[in-house]
């Protein structure tokens, strides 16, 4: 996907995403998300963060004392105190824009809306397709040890092959399925690690279930 064609799928999944947002009641907004200790109301308040611009994330950093991690906690914990309905608004009033957080590319965007969709909508049992061409290039992102998640150096000895497109990467013990399932998996969800088969898939299944699932939201 050449960069016009990211920012066209994240403007997507975005309303997407929004549309689904209009739909959950307060029991569902207050839910666990796949994230640990993130309510489905926290992920998406950090969705709605993704144009912060400097000087914000510049405050925010210094308040975190320079750990990106709690950065990132802290602001969306901070922006979840705003209304519900406030976030399928301010994700729809995103659409269009190529603003993008400082120090990211403009895949990242993409990697938080398709992941952070998936956070939300599979613990509330609510079916949220993931594009493959969108995941693929995703995945594309995070495989070469992307920050927090170093894929590559984390997952060493797996090797991945998506089923519904051309995508591989990795050497090793063989686990294969559908490419969304491996963003996931390459993210540190194991929640669609069942959508995988192979016999890298039991190694797969004990990474995820240990030091990966520290990896930040």
């Amino acid at each position: 996907m050449d960069p016009d064609d990211v920012w066209r799928a994240i403007d997507a999944e975005r309303l997407g995403l929004a549309c689904l947002l209009d739909t959950l009641t307060t029991e569902q907004w207050e839910s666990p998300s796949l994230c640990a200790g993130w309510r489905v109301r926290d992920v998406a308040a950090h969705l709605t963060l993704a144009q912060t611009g400097v000087p914000a994330a510049a405050m925010a950093l210094l308040r975190a004392r320079g750990n990106l991690d709690r950065m990132i906690h802290d602001t969306a914990v901070r922006q979840a105190r705003l209304p519900a309905e406030r976030y399928p608004a301010l994700l729809r009033a995103m659409l269009g824009s190529r603003k993008k957080a400082p120090g990211v590319s403009y895949l990242e965007p993409l990697i938080d809306v398709l992941v952070h969709g998936q956070d939300i909508a599979i613990p509330l049992r609510l079916d949220r397709r993931m594009p493959a061409p969108a995941a693929l290039a995703a995945a594309d992102r995070v495989w070469p040890d992307l920050y927090p998640f170093r894929a590559r150096r984390r997952l060493g000895g797996i090797s991945f092959a998506a089923t519904d497109c051309c995508w591989s990467a990795g050497e090793g013990l063989a686990a294969e399925g559908p490419i969304a399932a491996i963003l996931l998996a390459l993210t540190g969800r194991p929640a669609a690690v069942s959508q995988l088969s192979g016999p890298g898939v039991r190694e797969l299944e004990s990474r995820l279930a240990g030091p990966l699932k520290r990896v930040s939201c």
